[in-house]
């Protein structure tokens, strides 16, 4: 299960988020997925849904320049990652430290978040 603690500058409280696959076959499973708002208390998103995996079609396309520090202080590496979004014409940049990440774009979007 993938559990991780979300906040965003679309936001007003930290979220705590989980998903989970179910495999059905090799291109399809079950995905089931859960927010929970930790100002109210009440779920957020809540979601399962089968989903079947066609060949993908969609352009993707990116430029970036990746730097890694390792033992940057005693047990933790950090990473710093600057990119180009080609397609949506996007410099975005993303700092990582072993659970923590730090991910933003010249559009004003952004996220922290930490993996449990």
């Amino acid at each position: 299960m993938e559990t991780s603690l979300r906040y965003g500058g679309d936001s007003k409280a930290l979220r705590i988020h989980a998903k989970e696959k179910f495999p059905i076959d090799s291109k399809t499973h079950l995905q089931v997925r859960g927010e929970l708002d930790t100002k109210t208390g009440a779920p957020g998103n809540l979601c399962a849904m089968i989903r079947h995996f066609y060949p993908d079609r969609k352009s993707e396309g990116a430029a970036e320049f990746s730097f890694s520090i390792f033992n940057f202080q005693k047990d933790q590496d950090v990473r710093l990652k600057l990119g180009y979004e080609v397609f949506d014409k996007v410099p975005y940049m993303q700092i990582r430290e072993n659970n923590w990440t730090l991910n933003a774009d010249m559009n004003g979007r952004w996220n922290i978040r930490y993996d449990l």
